[in-house]
Formats: C-alpha cells, sequence, structure tokens
C-alpha cells in the first residue's frame, strides 16, 4: 500500500511497487531497524534494493540491525534549498558507518546510513548539538514520526557510548 505524507511542509511518496522501501519504512514506523540480508552471501545491504549488489542475488531477508555507529562523513548546510530546513541552518547531515558488518566484504567496506542530526526526539539538532558532532561521533538512531505507517531515520549523539575526545570537524 502507498505511503503519502508531508515532512517540514514537503510531499513524501513511496509508490506502491516500491516493495523494497515500503517494506524498509514500515519497520522505521515501529521505531524498529531492520536491513535486507542476502540469502545467498549473508551480507546486509543499505539502501534497500531488488538485488545484492555483492553477488547479484535477489532472494533476501529483512534483518533486525542495532542502529549505532560513528560518524564517516558528514556535510554542514548552511544554505537550505528547501525553504521547510531554513530554520534549522545550520544541520548535518550525517554518513554513519554502523558498527554491524565493518569490514565486510573487505576491510574498506561498511555498512554507510544516511540521516540528519537530531534530538532523541526526532527533531532536528540545534546549533549546540551541531557543534559537538565531527568525524569519529559515536551515533545512535532515532526516528522522526511523521505520518502513520511513516517515520524517518535520523542520528542522534549516543550519550551512553565513549565519544572521540575532539571529533574531526572542517575547518570554519
Amino acid at each position: 500500500m502507498a505511503v503519502s505524507a508531508t515532512y517540514l511542509g514537503m510531499p513524501l511518496e513511496i509508490n506502491d511497487l516500491d516493495l523494497e522501501n515500503l517494506a524498509y519504512f514500515k519497520y522505521c514506523a515501529a521505531h524498529d531497524f531492520h536491513l535486507q540480508r542476502c540469502d545467498s552471501c549473508g551480507l546486509l545491504r543499505y539502501p534497500p534494493t531488488t538485488g545484492c549488489p555483492f553477488c547479484g542475488h535477489a532472494k533476501s531477508t529483512w534483518t533486525r540491525v542495532e542502529g549505532k555507529g560513528a560518524v564517516h562523513s558528514y556535510s554542514e548546510v548552511h544554505h537550505a534549498i528547501q525553504p521547510a530546513f531554513k530554520q534549522f541552518t545550520p544541520y548535518l547531515i550525517l554518513l554513519v558507518d554502523l558498527d554491524t558488518q565493518k569490514g565486510k566484504p573487505t576491510e574498506h567496506h561498511a555498512l554507510r546510513v544516511v540521516g540528519n542530526l537530531a534530538m532523541p526526539d526526532g527533531k532536528l539538532a540545534p546549533l549546540d548539538m551541531v557543534k559537538r558532532v565531527g568525524i569519529g561521533s559515536r551515533m545512535r538512531m532515532v526516528f522522526a514520526d511523521v505520518a502513520p505507517g511513516l517515520s524517518i531515520p535520523h542520528w542522534t549523539i549516543d550519550e551512553a557510548a565513549q565519544q572521540p575526545a575532539k571529533p574531526w570537524r572542517y575547518p570554519e
């Protein structure tokens, strides 16, 4: 069943034919992070797709994954293209290396999941929080509830994890 919603004034739609994303966001709506595990090679993948990017096998099984990891890279947005994001600038778009499956299938691989920096309640983070996060910061996944059946995964600082003394940030 297709999903339609509005997030920060922007329309969101997941079409009936987009089975992988419908399944992915169904788990997110339950605040339960799942990824596809290839039934042939056993590797997890992100983003959701119709076939394994490692071996090409089409069959997979949705598997619960712990949404924790470290910032691999980030982009700090100061000029929001979408008007609804202007009030939140500057905001961070994070690329987080999950702790799960790090170094597979080669030592250079990791499951990397994109999301905005948010407060534990899923609301976009304020400036003081933005300034604390950089490469190496430990994160945990949180969800922003958008509509019944649709939540968007974001990242917040994992206060229970040991953080780097000074995470690397781009020079200002």
